[in-house]
């Protein structure tokens, strides 16, 4: 039986949190990548977004980006190497410390936003986020783009990796993600992202925004937290891939 791991991006926006959207998304991913305070975040939601995962049985990560909360991190910047190793790291200890006094095990990484596309086709920022992670631990999965140089590079580094695809976002014709400054870089429909994650797991590609066919293999697929009607699009994706007989595992979990 093909698997799957489900993951959303979580712990980002308050209201979210603390008004019952994010507990409904809850319902139907297997991984949660919780936001460090970084770009965006507090201690309050952290340890909240982890009580709800927790509630849930869903699979704990860690969710570090640029720490630039006035653009969501996802704007790119320029830091040195050890600027981006130690925001990592520092990113990293206070998801962990919160983790640790709720009695939760943190079992991956996936950067954010811009750290994130930038490292898919930036050898040397995929390595400071790699040191970064290996500063706190060494036992956790790794997450990045499928296909993309940071994949290779956090195997390198001596992690176990996890190539990720998405479910609601548009693809190149080079397997990267269409830009969000693109009127269509996301999808407006729930039937549309759940077509897109069975047709990822099932032919292992992806239709790109030219009409193009993408050869992507993947061990998880994302559903961004803060997309328009998330929940729904969660809902749709997870039922389309079970009535595909395709089983939801959490990747830290392979």
């Amino acid at each position: 039986m093909k698997r799957i791991d489900l993951n959303c991006d979580m712990g980002e926006v308050g209201e979210a949190v603390t008004g019952g959207a994010q507990e409904e998304l809850l319902k139907y991913v297997t991984s949660s990548n919780v936001a460090c305070g970084g770009h965006a975040g507090d201690n309050a939601m952290m340890r909240a977004t982890i009580e709800q995962c927790l509630r849930h049985g869903v699979a704990i990560g860690a969710h570090p980006g640029y720490e630039d909360r006035a653009n969501f991190g996802r704007i790119e910047l320029k830091l040195s190497h050890e600027e981006i190793t130690t925001s990592i790291y520092r990113q990293l200890l206070a998801l962990a410390g919160i983790a640790d006094r709720c009695g939760a095990r943190i079992g991956h990484v996936k950067p954010h936003g811009a750290l994130y596309n930038q490292a898919a086709r930036e050898r040397e920022l995929a390595r400071a986020i790699a040191e970064g992670v290996a500063r706190w631990r060494s036992d956790v999965v790794l997450v990045g783009l499928a296909g993309s140089v940071m994949l290779r590079e956090f195997s390198a580094a001596g992690f176990a990796v996890g190539a990720e695809a998405f479910a609601d976002r548009r693809y190149e014709p080079d397997g990267s993600l269409r830009s969000r400054k693109l009127p269509d870089a996301l999808l407006r429909k729930p039937e549309e992202a759940a077509a897109q994650a069975v047709q990822i797991v099932e032919r292992g590609s992806v239709i790109a925004a030219d009409g193009s066919t993408v050869p992507l293999h993947a061990q998880t697929i994302c559903i961004h937290g803060d997309t328009p009607g998330a929940p729904e699009f969660a809902a749709a994706v997870n039922r389309a891939l079970r009535a595909a007989g395709i089983a939801l595992k959490p990747i830290a979990a392979e």
